[in-house]
């Protein structure tokens, strides 16, 4: 009887432990009918396992060693890329004011900041094919499928609904008539849900050994791929098919509301105006209930700072005064495709197991992606947009993904460089707990709390003003020298003490 192994991975959001798998022994491969592997969860301070053999003969046991010694080649790339993608979104989120080139692209285009959705949903991806390689129970499966789900959509309003006012507002509350309903948890968590449903409910599609050949890992899992299918038309028949009609919206301020009028009466626009992504949300969560400070607002139309934040122009288009959702509910189908590529990148890990080989496979689709988007883009097709989430924004992302990704395989897995990433690695395993605390801001927020008469007279405060920009004369450098060594570098140390302690902030 098999061996039950554990193999519990978070989705996206990272756990205290890491993916091992044990190469085959190539001599003993080639005299037996079945492929024999097995994949463990480690913590990442062990070195080496004792492991049972297991054939697929009950007759062949005997002649096996019971208990055998072998050497462990542990992923570390996983833990080390989701870190990565924490770190960059500390970095655009509070750096991103001061240097506007790496805040996001006003609309059209693709800075460093757009990188961080698309990288947070290839990793939960390349995460799924993994921690659901076997499903015992399928309802089982199902079940803490809905209930991560549930989880992560409840912690994404309370952080990005407009309850939580962290870092700089003290107070808490929000106006249920005001709410936002969307944001970057509740992306991650549809996308999540759809794919690993598809990945449990084809549980026993899947084939435990592929044909040879390149392309034989697609067909091995066509339901995961028509799946990304269906989101792709769905959402390229919408953005391009849909009427988009004139529409409305009312701003109120102190003296009193003033109501604006968008005219539109189009189909297939990319535009910030009258796209069909913009208007789906406004019908299905109505515009009260969308961001308010849309990235838009710093285009050249809108603004004489862009591509910096400054006061509206006079002559301005009434839309850039409008709310708009970047994680909408159009714009995250046409998300699904992030998590149906990094799925595949995670069979890839799966079920090949040479470096070069999944090198292979990687490194080639990568550059396919990022070849089409560049002709999308470049040929005015269909624009690298990280608000639409356009089809050539899903292509660009995921290629850079990637590569990112292989990189780091090859760095850290394969030539064994793991050191200088291991802070990447202590902030990936505990994912959700610094996206909370720094990301969202909540620890600084419980700082803020403890001020001296004024409460911008706080501690946070003190230390980015004196020990940073006052020292370098220079709020730009200060702000960014802060954000490095004040947050990053203090997030990686206390991930690290953390990780040895054994704590981690699983959902």
């Amino acid at each position: 009887m098999e061996n039950p192994i554990e193999k519990r991975l978070e989705e996206g959001f990272g756990t205290g432990t890491q993916l091992v798998v044990e190469e085959e022994d190539k001599n003993k491969s080639n005299s037996r009918q079945g492929k024999e592997h097995r994949v463990g969860i480690h913590a990442s301070n062990e070195n080496e396992e004792k492991s049972v053999k297991i054939s697929d003969h009950p007759g062949e046991m005997k002649e096996e060693q019971p208990l055998i010694k072998q050497k462990t080649k542990r992923i570390a790339t996983l833990d080390a890329f989701r870190g990565l993608t924490i770190v960059l979104m500390i970095l655009v989120d509070d750096a991103g004011g001061a240097y506007s080139r790496i805040d996001h692209s006003p609309w059209n285009g693709c800075t460093l900041a757009d990188f961080v959705m698309p990288f947070f949903l290839f990793i939960v991806g390349v995460a799924i094919a993994l921690a659901l390689k076997k499903i015992p129970k399928v309802k089982s499966a199902i079940r803490k499928i809905i209930l991560r789900t549930l989880k992560l959509l409840f912690w994404g309003i309370i952080l990005q609904g407009g309850y939580s006012h962290a870092p700089d507002d003290l107070s808490y509350g929000v106006d249920m008539k005001q709410i936002r309903w969307c944001g970057i948890l509740q992306r991650i968590a549809l996308v999540y849900f759809v794919v690993a449903i598809i990945e449990t409910l084809t549980t026993k599609l899947r084939p435990t050994v592929l044909n040879p050949g390149y392309f034989s890992i697609f067909t091995a899992y066509k339901w995961q791929w028509f799946g990304g299918f269906v989101a792709f038309v769905i959402y390229m028949v919408t953005a391009f098919a849909l009427y988009v009609p004139d529409w409305t919206f009312v701003l109120h301020h102190k003296h009193g509301a003033e109501k604006y009028t968008v005219k539109c009466g189009m189909r297939g626009h990319f535009g910030p105006a009258c796209n069909a992504v913009g208007y789906v949300d406004r019908q299905v969560w109505g515009i009260n209930h969308l961001y308010s400070q849309p990235v838009w607002s710093r285009l050249k139309a809108c603004t004489f700072n862009s591509p910096d934040s400054g006061p509206l122009r006079k002559d301005a288009p009434s839309w850039c005064r409008a709310p708009f959702e970047p994680e909408g509910l159009l714009s995250t189908i046409s998300a699904i495709l992030s998590g149906t590529i990094g799925i595949h990148y995670g069979h890839v890990l799966i079920h090949v197991k040479e470096h070069a080989e999944r090198l292979k496979h990687w490194v080639s689709m990568g550059l396919v992606l990022l070849i089409v988007a560049v002709i999308l883009h470049f040929t005015d097709a269909i624009p690298i947009n990280k608000q639409l989430y356009s089809f050539s924004y899903v292509c660009f992302t995921a290629g850079a993904a990637g590569i990112v990704f292989s990189g780091f395989y090859i760095l850290i897995d394969v030539w064994g460089l793991r050191t200088p990433f291991l802070f990447l690695e202590w902030i990936g395993m505990n994912a959700m707990l610094v996206f909370v605390m720094a990301a969202q801001g909540i620890f600084a927020a419980f700082i803020n709390g403890w001020y001296y008469k004024n409460p911008d007279n706080n501690l946070v405060n003190w230390i980015q003003q004196h020990v940073f920009i006052d020292v370098w004369k220079s709020e730009r450098v200060g702000t960014l020298l802060y954000v490095i060594f004040a947050e990053i570098t203090f997030w990686g140390v206390v991930a690290g003490i953390l990780h040895k302690l054994g704590i981690y902030w699983k959902l």
